[in-house]
């Protein structure tokens, strides 16, 4: 079936009410020096509007044949030195970014019409932070994170939930931490907001990063 014209070319491609221009526009100024400071508050804008999933954040790594992979994480920090996301890392993503600490993100919340993409490179964070992240996680995401091999053939689901209960019958209150399970944080070199107008006709500034650790901001065509 065909995709694209109908209430999609409203705005941009994606459905919903129409943004009027006046409560839309994106400028420099609304954003700041700080694009980091930015995607914080733009997150933040995504939660108080309801988006179904506001931390879903898609992440391309490298793989070993040098093609791209991509899959969806959870952001779960952003501050001052990048964006925090947590996995295995004897999964795909972990040993590609062992092997290519390059990748790139996107996040998208239809509801307010934006979407931010980066590029940049991620490393494994310090152990004392995986561990405070992971007594936070409910008890059941903890004997998951335990009991699975990420990314590697299993026999069957009933091996896996099997496996699952008999490790939370072993730990059913405080669960160790896996030895190769942790996060990682993003430092962007490239960020680059969009927000969505009227006709396609929408802003996108993009961020980069200057040698001396600075940003430098300019307007990208639609």
């Amino acid at each position: 079936m065909p995709l694209g014209g109908g209430a999609t070319d409203r705005i941009g491609g994606w459905g919903g009410a129409a943004v009027p221009d006046d409560e839309a526009t994106l400028e420099p100024e609304h954003l700041g020096p700080d694009p980091l400071a930015a995607l914080a508050r733009w997150a933040e804008s995504a939660i108080a509007a309801g988006e179904a999933e506001p931390a879903a954040m898609a992440l391309a790594t490298v793989a070993e044949d040098g093609a791209p992979r991509v899959r969806m994480v959870l952001l779960k920090q952003i501050g001052p030195d990048g964006l925090v996301f947590f996995t295995n890392h004897g999964s795909d993503k972990g040993r590609q970014l062992a092997a290519d600490p390059r990748c790139a993100i996107a996040l998208s919340w239809p509801i307010l019409h934006r979407q931010v993409r980066g590029e940049g490179v991620a490393r494994r964070i310090a152990r004392p932070e995986t561990v405070a992240y992971f007594a936070s996680r409910p008890h059941g995401a903890r004997v998951s994170a335990a009991v699975s091999p990420q990314s590697r053939p299993i026999s069957s689901r009933r091996w896996l939930e099997a496996r699952s209960r008999a490790y939370a019958a072993r730990h059913p209150d405080t669960v160790p931490l896996p030895r190769d399970w942790g996060g990682y944080r993003l430092r962007p070199d490239r960020l680059e907001f969009w927000q969505g107008r009227r006709d396609r006709l929408h802003d996108r500034l993009r961020f980069t990063r200057d040698a001396d650790g600075g940003w430098r901001v300019e307007r990208l065509a639609p």
